[in-house]
């Protein structure tokens, strides 16, 4: 009887969570819609959104052309990189792992280097960013896809996870002075295009732009609901998963062309952003008290957008005439967790 109220009292409490988690992004997502260096009142706004015609012309085109895009796109990249995250860590079996520390967001930043500055003499920023947008997430996909391997065919070799992440940063590194290079012999007006993507941004993502971000984080989101169990087996070791029937090679594989799908599409169109991918899923796993993925991947879900939105929001500044770089925010926010973690030596069940 105690086990069975216990399961009870442990379901009721992670549905209140789930519909907690729902309302908080809702009310996020108006938040990210009405505030900034314009405020706009909560009246205009909801007619510029549902009744365009009715509404103030300049409310209008600041919600739908501007504010409608940028808040679409951070919770899209919440989403993303937290479950890329989470399928990093349970994989390693590592609390620090994440596309940005494995070195997923340098390859796909090495990527879209090759293909921007490589050929800065013959196309433009504008071109790459808006008509060659299917081309820009095929580079960053295909950068962020071969770091991974690299990181998959070390991992095969070596069982240590710290020096797994080692070589995923030296990874990284290596990524990242490529790209220097590529910057040093560069024009100045690419150079300055991509100094300011290095930066992050959420708010120069179109909706044409979002035609290929949204489809492409549901197939990598997709992925990871498909390989919950396998990602439950990894938990407990390659040995255990294997004892279950789990192909390792394949499945690996699959859950790294997911997370390298998603982390790329992210960092092609807003830039490389940090910590987001380490310290969700840790407050996912610490709020619902679980290390089962069919209960952590949406969790991680809802968490990561709400996380994303609250960031944008301070990112604004609301009431000035000034917004911060998305990448400060997010440092701001993710490095306490992880630095909590550690210090209470806290211990998850994906480490």
């Amino acid at each position: 009887m105690n086990v069975t109220g216990n399961k009870y009292r442990y379901h009721r409490r992670s549905w209140v969570l789930f519909a907690v988690l729902i309302m908080l992004l809702l009310l996020l997502f108006l938040a990210d819609l009405f505030t900034g260096s314009v405020m706009i009142p909560f009246k205009d706004g909801i007619r510029a959104l549902f009744m365009p015609s009715s509404a103030p012309e300049t409310t209008r085109i600041i919600l739908q052309d501007f504010r409608l895009p940028k808040a679409i796109t951070a919770m899209v990249t919440g989403i993303a990189l937290s479950v890329s995250g989470l399928q990093m860590q349970t994989v390693f079996r590592n609390p620090l792992a994440g596309p940005y520390v494995l070195g997923i967001s340098a390859g796909a930043s090495l990527g879209v280097a090759l293909f921007a500055l490589g050929f800065s003499s013959a196309l433009t920023w504008g071109f790459m960013s808006g008509t060659g947008a299917w081309s820009l997430a095929l580079v960053a996909w295909s950068g962020a896809f071969l770091v991974m391997l690299l990181v998959l065919f070390v991992s095969a070799r070596v069982n240590d996870n710290m020096t797994i992440l080692i070589l995923g940063i030296l990874f990284s590194s290596a990524a990242s002075s490529v790209v220097s290079i590529l910057q040093y012999f560069s024009s100045e007006a690419m150079l300055k295009s991509f100094i300011v993507w290095t930066m992050g941004s959420l708010g120069g993502v179109t909706f044409s732009q979002l035609a290929v971000l949204v489809p492409a984080t549901v197939a990598g989101v997709l992925i990871a609901f498909y390989k919950t169990k396998d990602l439950n087996a990894f938990l407990l070791g390659e040995n255990y998963a294997r004892s279950l029937g789990v192909n390792i090679i394949r499945s690996r594989l699959v859950i790294f062309f997911g997370a390298s799908l998603l982390a790329g599409t992210i960092t092609a169109f807003c830039g490389p952003i940090g910590f987001i991918g380490i310290a969700v899923p840790h407050l996912a796993r610490v709020m619902f008290k679980t290390a089962n993925h069919l209960v952590l991947v949406p969790a991680v879900i809802l968490t990561g957008a709400n996380v994303m939105l609250l960031s944008d929001i301070i990112a604004q500044l609301p009431g000035f005439q000034a917004t911060l770089p998305i990448n400060s925010v997010t440092a701001l926010l993710g490095i306490p967790v992880v630095v909590w973690m550690i210090v209470k030596n806290r211990k998850f069940a994906a480490i």
